[in-house]
C-alpha cells in the first residue's frame, strides 16, 4: 500500500554550505515529521529534525510562514515539500 501525501511546502532557496533549504510554507509542519522532496532532479525522503525562523528553533511551522529547513541532501528552487500521511 503506497503511503499518502500532501503538498505542504516550496523550496525558495538552497544554501549548498550548510545544507539548508528556504521553504515557504504551504500547510502546518512539526518537528519529527516525515517528507519527501521532489523536483525534476529531487527526491529525497527525510525526517525533520531542525527548523529555523529568524534564527530561532521551531517545533511547528504555519501556513505563510518562511523557514529554513536543513535538509539531507541537495534541493532545487521550486521542488516541491510533501508530508507522508501517517498510516
Amino acid at each position: 500500500m503506497q503511503p499518502e501525501y500532501a503538498k505542504v511546502g516550496r523550496i525558495e532557496h538552497f544554501y549548498s554550505k550548510a545544507s539548508v533549504a528556504v521553504v515557504e510554507v504551504l500547510a502546518p509542519l512539526k518537528k519529527g515529521d516525515k517528507i519527501l522532496i521532489r523536483g525534476s532532479t529531487t527526491d529525497i525522503s527525510q525526517t525533520i529534525d531542525s527548523m529555523e525562523a529568524e534564527h530561532k528553533q521551531l517545533v511547528e511551522a504555519n501556513t505563510g510562514e518562511r523557514i529554513g529547513l536543513k535538509v539531507s541532501g541537495r534541493v532545487r528552487e521550486n521542488d516541491i515539500v510533501y508530508k507522508v500521511a501517517e498510516a
